[in-house]
This record gives structure tokens, sequence and C-alpha cells, in this order.
């Protein structure tokens, strides 16, 4: 059975979006798109609003996602943020980016990895 890339995409960012709820985030919107701009994940974490980019793969590691993150998609995950934050009036005045890279192991629990604060700007 194929699976096609949408469909690995869409269970992995309803994998993030139940390990988040378990660590304590408030899930705020999913998919959130305006323009050309799109964010996987925003939520509450604390007093700090992340907004999270999750990188599914079908593979025994975590790596392949966070290679994905080029200096152009983190960019990208940069103004669809600041793009969020102009549309919203919201309470948390610190904001950061997290990347969640999960990996589809056959006939194993998926392997997840998540890290705060992932971008460097």
């Amino acid at each position: 059975m194929t699976t096609s890339r949408a469909t690995t995409g869409q269970r992995g960012e309803a994998i993030a979006a139940q390990y988040l709820s378990q660590h304590g985030y408030t899930i705020l919107a999913t998919n959130w798109r305006v323009a050309n701009a799109e964010l996987d994940i925003v939520a509450i974490h604390g007093t700090v609003l992340a907004f999270i980019e999750v990188k599914t793969r079908r593979s025994n590691t975590t790596d392949a996602g966070f290679e994905a993150l080029t200096p152009r998609k983190q960019a990208r995950l940069i103004r669809s943020a600041q793009l969020y934050l102009s549309a919203h009036t919201l309470n948390e005045a610190v904001w950061r980016i997290d990347v969640i890279s999960i990996a589809l192991v056959t006939n194993r629990a998926p392997i997840i990895e998540h890290v705060q604060d992932a971008l460097s700007w």
C-alpha cells in the first residue's frame, strides 16, 4: 500500500498535535493559511506562543525531517509567524518557532523529536 506525501504529512501533524497536548500545550490552530503562508500548528505553552513546523518521514530516524529545513523554508516560517501575529490580537508577547520531526517506522511506534526555539534569527 502506497501512502501519499499529503496523507503522511496529515498523519504526522495529528501525532504532533496529540504529543503537544500531552506535554502541556494548548492548540490554537492547525494548518493555518493566509496568502502564501502556512503554519502547521500554533499553540500556547505556558506564556509562550509556539509556531510548530512538523516534518514527517517514513524512516528509522528523525534526521531527514530536520534536514528539510532549508534557509528558504526557515525564512518562510518566520514570515508566516509574523503574518499570524499581525492577524491576531494575543496576550503572549514572546513567541518561538519549534520543529517536530516524526519518523514513521513500520510496525513500531513513531519516533518523535521536538526542538523548541529551533530557528536562530
